[in-house]
């Protein structure tokens, strides 16, 4: 029997692509409440996870990138406090999902 074991990278990317999938279906059916909440929070907790992991002494990032990744997932999580509660678009988070995809591609 033969496990296929997928990189770092390309988990990252898949998970990327479904949380990104999340948000755009959020926008796409306009969706208030719960749904838009549930949405949001998954894009949130992925990025809280990798800026945890970029805390880690033996995460092997460069120390700039690492700090980069941090300071992004502070401002997702302060943005999406404004989508959730003062209704902002959504967009910025898919789009900053869509550029972190691009650079896992390369």
């Amino acid at each position: 029997m033969q496990l296929a074991v997928e990189s770092p990278r390309t988990t990252e990317y898949r998970l990327f692509g479904q949380v990104t999938g999340a948000l755009i279906e959020a926008k796409t059916g306009n969706a208030k409440g719960a749904p838009l909440v549930e949405a949001v929070d998954w894009n949130k907790r992925l990025w809280r996870t990798l800026a945890a992991d970029c805390m880690d002494d033996r995460n092997t990032l460069t120390e700039d990138v690492r700090a980069k990744i941090i300071s992004l997932s502070l401002w997702v999580s302060k943005y999406s406090r404004r989508v959730t509660r003062e209704k902002a678009p959504i967009d910025p988070l898919i789009k900053i999902n869509r550029t972190i995809m691009q650079g896992l591609q390369g």
